[in-house]
């Protein structure tokens, strides 16, 4: 570089001479002068280019005290030449700028920052301000004015600056305080308002009349004034101030100032007349005789960080996100957005679990089919003849299938292989089985029979004994029973007009004349009586007052249906039209499944998995079906049966295994698939 400089001043000064007088070179042809060149001679301006190029390469480059004298010399020789060639004083008052920019090692931007707050950066490795590490500014044909100030960032949308924010919240519950900073300085956004950040302060650090003085400031802040008033009687605001004194209030009984903390609450918190049974909570506080008692009283963590930190949480509510973020924002979103994949996914059949630490956040949650109960594992065989029911107990630890051969079988569930084994079988219904029904304690087991049957047998499962054969007229037809939750009685009725109400020794509570019941249901509230009767409808009867109501109302024979757990869902099989989903407390069909074939048998559906999530149900095309609670289409087909499905039951306490029971005289034990990779077992 130094040579190449040493002979581009020996032409510039061969140049010159010619001017005076000298040998001059070959004559050649003129170009026009640009503006910024002004009259001078276009030979000299030409050679100037050429020098410009070389300053500023040796500009950055050089390092050392006598590099700099030789910029300076250079650029002297430059200015008389450009003097004695007429050079205009733009381009060199550019020229200069740079190399003194040079000679520092700096861009002339240095220090400059951006419209967002951003500092500039200035550690480039050759020591002069770039965008992409080339030296740039006026000597590369920009204006002076544009090479002192940075070139403007994209301005950042809302949604960026969230995501910023949000970031910045969730580093700071990290501890990384410094690394906050750095964000916020860099990207030009503000974690929380500066009076927020004042308030917050404040809290922590115990100072509650300053505290209580931010409060005026955060009301200009707020969307609704009145949200934050201190002095007018709206819950939001006054319960702010009150969470503030009643913290100041305990850590002064805590520190043992009493004198101090009655004058918080007869003086502060009594004024405010909000919520006087809690300030009559706190009152008992004085009696406290030391900090350990006053805490496990107070429910509260003591005075520190955690109890303020706690407050703040509270605080937060009241006040806009645009002052200050609702606390861990961040992992309320991310939880959100876990939740919503496990409810989107159609075999999903695992207890949720809140804790983001049981997931990766990285890929989208996708439960496989092959962990869903759509596979045969176990075909059970000991029945000799039609199957109609089956049905687990409440614990999930046995099943109890009913058949035609008059039989009822016990099956005892393995908890680790879930594989059924027989327990015992109870002998002696004449007429056959067609329905079931375990007590809320599974003690007990009632066996009913087929339409021209008059009895019902209720056995002791533990036992094996038959504690009560119940029949009040050879003219009944007993064929569905439903147990009242207090195990103590149950209700049982038929479609030749009979529903009674009876204890465990069979004798008759009450009666309930007139009505042909298909199916039964007692609810949790140990009143209501749920029957679906020969009107193509489900009504309500209530033992106590005898009073009845009308709740659901087909257009189609209702064959049989169930009740959720909690209540408010009831799955019906309706004749010819298939499974329907109605909401009893808002008394409206709320979906029809698609797929299954229903005819004028009675067939039994069921809901099953974690949350009741799913529906099954048999059909008479030998199938049995799965759909998600809340899709229409089937999500399974199970095949094997060979004749009608009658009834299909899911374990409540093991969400992947379920039991159908067919006229082929077999119970299938439907699970997940018997080999699963390890990915496959750890995908939820």
């Amino acid at each position: 570089t130094a040579a190449l400089g040493e002979e581009t001043l020996a032409s510039a000064s061969s140049s010159s001479d010619s001017d005076t007088g000298g040998a001059s070179p070959p004559p050649r042809k003129k170009h026009r002068a640009s503006a910024a060149e002004g009259a001078g001679e276009p030979g000299a301006s030409a050679v100037l280019t050429g020098l410009s190029g070389v300053v500023l390469g040796l500009a950055a480059h050089s390092q050392t005290t006598s590099a700099i004298h030789f910029n300076r010399s250079v650029v002297n020789n430059l200015h008389g030449i450009m003097q004695s060639n007429g050079a205009g004083q733009e381009q060199e008052s550019s020229e200069l700028s740079c190399l003194n920019s040079a000679q520092n090692g700096e861009s002339s931007s240095a220090g400059g920052s951006h419209s967002n707050g951003l500092l500039s950066n200035t550690d480039n490795s050759n020591g002069v301000g770039t965008s992409n590490g080339s030296s740039a500014g006026p000597c590369s044909g920009t204006s002076s004015s544009e090479v002192g100030s940075l070139k403007k960032k994209k301005r950042l949308s809302q949604a960026e600056e969230d995501v910023i924010r949000l970031i910045g919240q969730h580093l700071h519950g990290l501890g990384l305080n410094q690394t906050v900073d750095l964000l916020m300085q860099e990207s030009g956004c503000r974690l929380e308002h500066p009076s927020a950040s004042k308030f917050r302060n404040h809290v922590m650090e115990g100072e509650w009349d300053k505290a209580e003085n931010d409060l005026n400031e955060l009301r200009a802040l707020m969307h609704s004034p009145n949200a934050i008033v201190v002095s007018l009687p709206s819950p939001p605001s006054q319960r702010m101030k009150f969470l503030l004194l009643q913290q100041k209030y305990l850590e002064y009984l805590e520190d043992g100032k009493v004198l101090e903390a009655l004058q918080v609450l007869r003086g502060e918190l009594t004024p405010l007349k909000y919520n006087t049974d809690r300030i009559h909570i706190l009152s008992g506080y004085l009696m406290c005789s030391h900090a350990d008692d006053l805490r496990a009283k107070a429910e509260w963590e003591g005075k520190g960080t955690a109890s303020r930190s706690r407050l703040l949480d509270k605080l937060q509510t009241y006040l806009p996100p645009s002052v200050m973020l609702p606390p861990r924002r961040l992992h309320t979103l991310l939880r959100q957005a876990v939740e919503l994949q496990r409810d989107r996914c159609l075999y999903h059949n695992t207890k949720l679990d809140n804790s983001l630490d049981s997931v990766s956040l990285l890929l989208d949650h996708v439960c496989s089919r092959k962990q869903f109960p759509c596979y045969t594992q176990q075909i059970l065989t000991e029945h000799c003849n039609e199957v109609w029911f089956c049905k687990f107990s409440n614990d999930g630890t046995k099943l109890a299938t009913g058949s035609k051969d008059t039989t009822v079988i016990i099956w005892q569930v393995d908890p680790e292989s879930h594989q059924l084994k027989l327990l015992r079988t109870l002998e002696g219904h004449a007429y056959g089985v067609s329905y079931l029904a375990w007590s809320p304690d599974d003690t007990y087991l009632i066996a009913c029979g087929p339409d021209d049957c008059s009895e019902l047998w209720l056995w002791n499962v533990q036992t094996g004994e038959l504690r009560t054969k119940m029949s009040q007229s050879h003219e009944d037809s007993l064929t569905s029973v439903a147990w009242n939750p207090d195990g103590k009685r149950f209700v049982a009725g038929g479609q030749r007009g009979q529903f009674y109400q009876c204890d465990l020794d069979g004798n008759l509570l009450d009666s309930w004349e007139g009505v042909r019941v298909q199916c039964l249901w007692c609810l949790s509230d140990g009143r209501t009586v749920l029957a679906s009767d020969t009107h193509q409808r489900i009504r309500g009867y209530n033992f106590e007052d005898l009073t009845d109501r009308n709740i659901v109302q087909e257009d189609h024979p209702i064959m049989s249906f169930t009740v959720s757990k909690n209540g408010r869902l009831a799955l019906l099989n309706v004749a010819t039209q298939g499974v329907h989903l109605w909401d009893l407390q808002d008394r409206v069909l709320v979906r029809k499944y698609q797929g299954v074939t229903q005819g004028f048998y009675t067939i039994h559906s069921c809901f099953g998995g974690h949350n009741e999530d799913f529906i099954a149900s048999g059909s008479e095309d030998h199938k049995v079906y799965i759909w998600h609670r809340r899709g229409e289409l089937p999500i399974a087909e199970l095949t094997g049966h060979t004749r009608t499905v009658n009834c299909v039951s899911w374990n409540p306490a093991i969400p992947g295994l379920m039991a159908s029971a067919s006229d082929d005289g077999t119970v299938r034990i439907w699970g997940p698939a018997p080999f699963l990779d390890s990915h496959e077992k750890c995908a939820t």
